[in-house]
């Protein structure tokens, strides 16, 4: 007598199978939009870098202020950044701001990853728009 196996055999397999790929696509969903979210904060240390060294020579930061998106900057730090980065996903803009004497500034995005430790981080005395969830400002 030949083994097989049963219909509903095969079926719980398949179903089993499809209940792993499943996990697997949601926790590589998850994973993408937190390498999103490091990439923009990649970015913005570097455009950081760009605007410390802008300040080194001018001794003052570009003044902004009211908050405009980071490539409205790029005339000013081209010198010191070969390119102003954009957000990965396109949805966003990077967002700077400073004070009116350009001693302080304030550089912003989104993240997609609302369990991240620095979600809701602000700099004190600026603020964006309710959708910009990452601040970081000069020290």
């Amino acid at each position: 007598m030949k083994k097989s196996f049963t219909l509903i055999e095969l079926l719980v397999v398949l179903a089993i199978i499809g209940i792993l790929a499943a996990m697997i696509i949601a926790s590589l969903s998850g994973a993408r939009s937190r390498a999103r979210d490091a990439t923009r904060k990649s970015d913005l240390r570097q455009v950081k870098t760009a605007l410390e060294q802008y300040y080194s020579d001018k001794e003052k930061y570009p003044v902004q202020t009211t908050s405009v998106n980071l490539s409205t900057l790029s005339s000013d730090i081209s010198t010191y950044i070969s390119k102003i980065p954009e957000d990965p996903q396109g949805t966003y803009k990077y967002q700077y701001i400073s004070d009116a004497e350009g001693t302080k500034y304030a550089l912003s995005s989104t993240l997609e990853n609302t369990k991240d430790p620095s979600y809701n981080v602000t700099c004190q005395g600026f603020t964006f728009a309710t959708d910009y969830h990452y601040m970081t400002c000069n020290d």
